[in-house]
């Protein structure tokens, strides 16, 4: 019973590992759909006034703020990239924990129960006692 534990254990750490991935990877399209929307917002400010040096003095204060708000997303993008690697490699780790588990309780399954699948019978082995089987005199 001991080992099923381990086994649910194992199941769920997989189960948690691949949603965290699910959300990294949403936040990160999240965040890329973001900033392509602050790339249009930029570009009709800077059509609206003709302006496309950001330092020139008339430059919109909206399309600064933007560029920043845009050039911060892609910085949590490239951040959130890198924990998407870390969290597709724990779970790599997750999942093989979880094939050693499952093979350890098949071993002890098959070992408890002998290789046939059916428990063994002190007896088994002894000609014709206990199985039903009638003896080697005939």
């Amino acid at each position: 019973m001991r080992h099923d534990a381990l086994l649910k254990l194992r199941r769920f750490e997989v189960n948690e590992k691949r949603q965290k991935i699910a959300d990294i990877e949403m936040m990160i399209t999240d965040f890329k759909r973001m900033a392509d929307d602050l790339d249009h917002q930029i570009k009709v400010e800077q059509d609206a006034c003709g302006i496309r040096d950001v330092n020139h003095f008339a430059y919109p204060t909206y399309a600064k703020a933007a560029i920043q708000r845009r050039d911060n997303l892609r910085s949590s993008v490239a951040g959130l990239q890198a924990k998407l690697e870390q969290a597709q490699a724990e779970l790599d780790d997750a999942c093989e924990e979880l094939k050693k588990s499952e093979l350890t309780q098949e071993r002890n399954l098959a070992a408890d129960h002998g290789e046939r699948g059916v428990p063994q019978s002190p007896l088994a082995g002894k000609q014709g006692v206990g199985l039903g089987i009638a003896g080697s005199n005939g």
